[in-house]
């Protein structure tokens, strides 16, 4: 086997899940990425990586931070944690790093690895630990109930949490409370 061959099936068979972007479109992906995200090859070959994003809210948002610590940092990479969705439209949340393979423009050759987080690893806006987890269920349409059982607590307990996060993000309702946990992710 070549050189050239065995790095292709390196980057094939990685168990760090992998993509390489042109100008955001997903033109090179291996197989522990397709996985991650439940897609097959041919559901994400050459598709903007939007597809994988909660809301285009987020992917939009996201986007801007990026390209723009590309820019000002003159750093060639970037990481960060954010939520994410697969094809059964769970969202979850991830750890991304990107390095930019052009950096007088960034988004135009990347390579990105994602890295699915049971449990974030600090606080965003303000949000407790147990926050930020019971936002993981909200956002996928659990009841308090529901969560409670998964976290062995009581759904009083959950529905304070839940009200915190209400109040903390001066959302109105769930459907306020979802956007906005996705948008400060």
């Amino acid at each position: 086997m070549s050189a050239e061959e065995l790095e292709l099936l390196a980057f094939r068979v990685s168990p760090t899940a992998q993509v390489i972007t042109h100008n955001r479109l997903m033109v090179k992906f291996n197989d522990a990425f397709a996985a991650l995200f439940g897609y097959r090859r041919e559901e994400l070959l050459n598709q903007l990586i939007l597809k994988l994003y909660p809301s285009m809210a987020d992917y939009r948002v996201i986007g801007e931070r990026c390209l723009a610590w590309l820019r000002e940092s003159r750093s060639r990479s970037y990481a960060d944690e954010r939520f994410m969705q697969n094809r059964s439209g769970e969202v979850f949340w991830a750890r991304a790093q990107g390095v930019t393979l052009t950096p007088r423009d960034p988004f135009d050759l990347m390579v990105w690895s994602f890295a699915r987080l049971d449990a974030p690893l600090r606080s965003t806006d303000s949000l407790t630990a147990r926050e930020r987890e019971i936002s993981t269920y909200i956002v996928n349409g659990l009841t308090c109930k529901e969560i409670a059982r998964k976290l062995g607590i009581s759904h009083r307990t959950v529905e304070t949490h839940r009200a915190r996060l209400m109040k903390k993000l001066d959302a109105r309702n769930t459907a306020e409370l979802v956007s906005r946990i996705i948008v400060i992710s």
